[in-house]
Order: C-alpha cells, then sequence, then structure tokens
C-alpha cells in the first residue's frame, strides 16, 4: 500500500466563501491506495479549538505535561486538533466515513463541502455516509443550513447501540452538562432523518468489505471500520484513539473527551496493542498530518507512538 500527500487549491468562488480579492483556499487531503482501484484519503473538515482542560482534565500535570512538550505543545492553554473526514472510493462507491461538523458547531469547523469541492466530487456523488459515533464534529454536518440531508443519494448507517442512546430522551438528562448539546442536537437530527439510518451491530458486514466493530467508551456505541480491498486493509478509527500525545503515550489514562472514561481506556490499550502488533494502517479523525498512519512502541512497550504515513 502506498500513501501520498496531495494539495488542492480551491477559489473563493468554488468554496463558496468570502476571500481577500484573489485568495484561494488551501486543502490536502492525504492518500492510502488500497489497490484494485480503492482508495482512502482523508479530507480536512477545519479543526477544533478546545481549552487545556478539555484534553488534559485532571490528569498527572507534570507528566502530562512531559508528554506534550515532547510533542510540540508545552504549555499550551488550547488545543486544534484537526478533523480528518475519510473518504473512500472504489470505481462505484464514493462512501464517506462520518459527515463533519456542519454549520451550527464551531466557526473553524464545516469545511467538508468545500473540501469535496476541491477534489470535484458533489454531495450527491456520495452514495454512502457511515458514522462512527454522534458527536457534533462527526454528526452534525449530515443536515445543511436548512435541515435538509447534505447528501441526497447517500444511504446512511450507524451502530444500533449509538443511535440508542442518542435517541433516549433520557440522555439529554444524564449526559454531562458539558454536552447536553451535544445530545440535543444528534437527537434532533436524527429525528428528522428518521428511517433513512440504517442501523448495524459489532461485526457486521456494513458493505462489501467494510465491517463494523464497536470500539466503546468515546461515546457508548462508538463504531470503527474494518476497510477491506485486494491490495491492503485499513482501519477508520473515529474518535476511538483521540490524539497523538497523551492517547499513545498513556493509553490507560483517563481522557476528559470520553464519556466513559475506563472502558475508552480499555478499548484504546487493546486497539494500539492490535495495530502495533500488526502493522495494520488506520485513520484517526484527530490525528495529525492527514490521520492515516501506523503504531509503534515506544519506551517500555506499554507506551506507543504514532508514525504518520
Amino acid at each position: 500500500m502506498k500513501t501520498t500527500r496531495r494539495r488542492f487549491l480551491a477559489t473563493a468562488a468554488a468554496a463558496g466563501t468570502l476571500l481577500p480579492a484573489g485568495a484561494r483556499r488551501l486543502w490536502a487531503a492525504t492518500s492510502l491506495d488500497l489497490g484494485g482501484g480503492a482508495t482512502l484519503e482523508t479530507l480536512s473538515d477545519g479543526n477544533l479549538v478546545l481549552p487545556a482542560a478539555f484534553v488534559v482534565g485532571d490528569l498527572p500535570a507534570e507528566e502530562a505535561g512531559a508528554i506534550l512538550a515532547a510533542a510540540g505543545l508545552g504549555g499550551a492553554t488550547q488545543f486544534t486538533p484537526p478533523c480528518n473526514v475519510t473518504l473512500f472510493r472504489d470505481g462505484t462507491r464514493t462512501i464517506l466515513f462520518d459527515a463533519g461538523a456542519g454549520p451550527d458547531f464551531m466557526e473553524s469547523t464545516g469545511r467538508l463541502p468545500e473540501a469535496l469541492d476541491a477534489l470535484g466530487l458533489a454531495p450527491e456523488d456520495v452514495t454512502h455516509v457511515l458514522f462512527t459515533h454522534a458527536h457534533p464534529d462527526h454528526f452534525w454536518g449530515i443536515l445543511d443550513e436548512f435541515d435538509e440531508p447534505l447528501f441526497p443519494s447517500a444511504e446512511l448507517v450507524m451502530g444500533g447501540a449509538e443511535h440508542a442512546y442518542w435517541t433516549d430522551p433520557a440522555t439529554v438528562e444524564t449526559i454531562d452538562p458539558m454536552r447536553t448539546s451535544f445530545a440535543a442536537g444528534a437527537a434532533r437530527r436524527l429525528d428528522v432523518l428518521g428511517d433513512a439510518v440504517r442501523l448495524v451491530d459489532d461485526g457486521e458486514e456494513v458493505l462489501p468489505g467494510i465491517v463494523a466493530r464497536l470500539t466503546p467508551g468515546h461515546t457508548p456505541g462508538h463504531l470503527a471500520f474494518a476497510v477491506s480491498a485486494e491490495g491492503g486493509q485499513a482501519l477508520v478509527l473515529g474518535d476511538a484513539i483521540g490524539n497523538h500525545h497523551l492517547a499513545f503515550a498513556r493509553p490507560d489514562w483517563a481522557s476528559p473527551s470520553d464519556q466513559d472514561a475506563a472502558t475508552a481506556a480499555a478499548t484504546r490499550v487493546a486497539l494500539l496493542e492490535e495495530l502495533a502488533g500488526s502493522g495494520l494502517a488506520f485513520v484517526g479523525f484527530h490525528l495529525p498530518d492527514g490521520g492515516i498512519g501506523r503504531v509503534e512502541r515506544a519506551g517500555d512497550g506499554t507506551a506507543f507512538r504514532f508514525v504518520a504515513g
């Protein structure tokens, strides 16, 4: 398998945004060739802007600070992780894994339509959208500013456990208060979509060559997707591994970005062990350099490092 990086220049007119005269917006895509004409590409939906508390929380300050410093983030009071939406194409299918944040979350997100346009793709060209989970930066982009489905020709697929969680009226009352808007936003969009969402289970072959894997903790029904083609395989991770620093160096630590921290840590440890042992390529939604990479062991064997490409 071969990984390449390409950059696209999208004019302001094509992007549908106001930029200074003559200015162009630069988009980057990373591509993984899976053989037989099948490729995985990552497209930028922009980036999040997060306070340090949402990344570090109550973790041991000295050790966490050293890990962040080694990653070039020492003393950071704000984090801006990328949002990498994965696109799979094999000549007959154009599949998105997640739909980005859309227009209603953060000003720094919601750029997926522009990134698709830079590839010469329209929302109507997308045949399937497979959701890892229903957090805003992954799910809210499924509807446009008029509450119409952004991808009108696409089949929509979500894990049954994830769907049940966000459509449960009790969720908005029991979720962490900082995530109340997440629950309300997911419930509203799922209500609009109704029966258009096909529900799948752990281990199910969702589409030929694509298998759902339950990777819970970040959300209760979070899914990863194993993608296979005649020349290779890769794992689309979503937020099961949420960053390239603390999550790799200390995967056993609780993360404040996870809804069930203990379950998420157990999932993360198991995934990193598996990926380090197999050498399998993967895509992480918030990992750098387009998010495509592999895992290497580091230090005493309980820590890992992200290797891009």
